[in-house]
């Protein structure tokens, strides 16, 4: 199954003038980081969350939501899957 989960912004590195597609930031999920495009989402700033599928950012989310969320996939332990791909 493929699921959007939450994670934190932690930088952002802008797009190159005229090509906002790319705008691109490393995302925590949950100590796990990856790089991110931001395109859809070009309010977020950094220390924002934000709900991410195949490495897109699709909507922002308020820390609240983002750590229930990250409660939900530890119970499940589906977070496991997440660090594997990180190694």
């Amino acid at each position: 199954m493929c699921l959007a989960i939450p994670g934190q912004i932690i930088s952002i590195e802008e797009a190159e003038a005229g090509n906002p597609f790319m705008r691109m930031g490393k995302v925590s999920f949950g100590g796990v980081v990856k790089d991110v495009n931001l395109a859809c989402v070009p309010e977020a700033q950094v220390d924002n969350y934000v709900i991410v599928h195949v490495g897109f950012a699709i909507s922002m989310v308020d820390e609240a939501e983002a750590n229930r969320v990250f409660e939900y996939l530890r119970e499940m332990d589906e977070l496991a899957e997440l660090e594997d791909e990180s190694a």
